[in-house]
């Protein structure tokens, strides 16, 4: 680490649970971002500015004028472009030592295996419960833990499904994918700005610590908010020894 990555990530380097070897750590992952919408935003900018050192963000939108109440990683000049295309603009801005691999597409379950084999975590930022298993499916096979994030309305939830973990429950233990189960967007919902922040931001959180190896992660914890009183609920997950996805038959 030169004299200069030592300045710009001093404030983490302080901190005894990361301190150089963490942020080396950190430096040397690789964080794939899959969605740059309201989630995505607040995620990608704090690993970026962290300086996790390869960020793969894939999406297949394109910036709309409806986006900028929440999605702070566009701006109205760039309204039109591919999401992916604009968030690279915007975390090169914020670090410019990181490597930033934008993919404008959407991700089949081939495409998926190829990325999450040499992710180092996975932040789902979807919004929709067929890419979401999908993630998750490629997740347990190649053991890489996956930070899962939501917000609609004035709700949000966020949790982690690490596969390390013999004892971890995945996503599909939680939300079983033979469930029938109707996508909620925030074009017919609506979503509180702030809220997506606050759930990004968090998954963030959780896929530093979950990179550095420090504190406990939120792996059989779903954590719920309720926007309106600003009040948490912990719901305690297990694993379902039945589950179609991790489950041992």
């Amino acid at each position: 680490m030169n004299d200069h990555q030592l300045l710009r990530y001093s404030r983490h380097i302080l901190l005894d649970e990361i301190d150089i070897d963490g942020q080396q750590k950190i430096t040397g992952a690789h964080a794939l971002v899959i969605g740059a919408g309201g989630l995505g935003s607040p995620a990608a900018l704090y690993l970026a500015s962290a300086g996790t050192g390869t960020i793969t963000l894939a999406d297949h939108d394109t910036v709309d004028l409806t986006n900028l109440q929440r999605q702070i990683l566009h701006t109205t000049e760039r309204i039109g472009q591919p999401k992916v295309a604009s968030a690279r603009q915007a975390l090169a801005a914020i670090n410019p030592d990181i490597h930033i691999i934008a993919l404008d597409e959407q991700l089949d379950d081939v495409r998926l295996d190829a990325l999450v084999h040499s992710a180092t975590v996975v932040l789902d930022c979807t919004d929709n419960f067929a890419t979401r298993h999908a993630i998750n499916r490629a997740c347990v096979a190649h053991k890489v833990p996956l930070v899962s994030g939501a917000a609609i309305r004035f709700d949000g939830q966020i949790s982690v499904f690490d596969p390390r973990d013999p004892a971890s429950p995945c996503y599909a233990c939680l939300f079983p994918p033979q469930q029938s189960v109707d996508d909620i967007n925030c074009a017919t919902m609506g979503v509180f700005a702030p809220l997506v922040g606050i759930i990004g931001s968090m998954q963030a959180a959780e896929a530093l610590k979950l990179i550095v190896g420090i504190g406990t992660s939120l792996a059989g914890r779903l954590q719920m908010l309720d926007a309106r009183t600003m009040e948490w609920t912990t719901m305690t997950l297990r694993r379902d020894a039945a589950c179609s996805v991790c489950g041992h038959h």
